[in-house]
């Protein structure tokens, strides 16, 4: 089975269909922090599954990922919404943003801290202390940044994977995020659909309680951690 990180560079329209499948969060974005004529930063902004929303009232938005692949489909995508173009893409390491000093009012990161903070990497917690200082750095004094991360793929009520629980923790207990989840279920059209497109990211133990559940609709709780300057 192919890692996260090649499947977000060569099978990245297959990942955009799965995400696709979830809701958007745009409602939920603004009910922490209003963002329209704001500058934005898209912290591992993917193929645009918040960018894709944020830029229709943003001022400015800097989309970064170590993927240009992803960044592709993001461009192509938000060009096709016919948004006046007020967005960037960047190739960048979270731990070191080509960005100017306090430049931007709101950072937004979906499912993309992660992979440089859970116990699986020996330098997690610094990772973490790299990332939240270059946040610090890019954001404006009443900056605020939003996080959002898995709280379980395929169960109904929160279970985090084990290697992230330290990660999440220091978010709450070390660095003063407030926390809260939500469901953000995959809506496919039928059973082998859900199969199909979750199969080749979640792997096949997924996929036996997709075919034991007969699900269409795939649960998945997510977390969202948030945090005003």
């Amino acid at each position: 089975m192919a890692t996260h990180e090649q499947i977000y560079q060569n099978q990245s329209d297959t990942y955009e269909f799965m995400i696709s499948k979830q809701p958007e969060l745009s409602e939920l974005i603004k009910k922490i922090r209003p963002y329209k004529d704001l500058n934005i930063l898209d912290l591992g902004a993917g193929s645009g599954r918040l960018a894709s929303v944020l830029a229709k009232d943003a001022k400015s938005l800097i989309c970064t990922d170590l993927s240009s692949s992803m960044l592709e489909i993001l461009d192509n995508k938000l060009t096709e919404q016919g948004i006046a173009r007020n967005w960037t893409t960047v190739v960048a390491d979270h731990r070191k943003l080509p960005i100017a000093d306090q430049s931007i009012d709101l950072v937004v990161s979906g499912w993309s801290i992660c992979y440089l903070t859970n116990i699986k990497n020996e330098k997690w917690n610094e990772n973490l202390r790299l990332i939240i200082s270059e946040l610090n750095r890019v954001l404006r004094p009443n900056g605020t940044i939003i996080i959002f991360e898995t709280m379980g793929t395929g169960t109904e009520t929160p279970n985090p994977p084990e290697f992230l629980r330290d990660y999440y923790k220091a978010l709450e207990d070390d660095l003063g995020f407030h926390h809260d989840w939500i469901r953000l279920d995959y809506k496919f059209r039928d059973v082998e659909e859900a199969r199909k497109y979750t199969e080749f990211f979640f792997g096949e133990e997924l996929v036996q309680k997709i075919i034991d559940n007969q699900w269409s609709t795939v649960p998945e709780c997510a977390g969202i951690w948030w945090r005003n300057l």
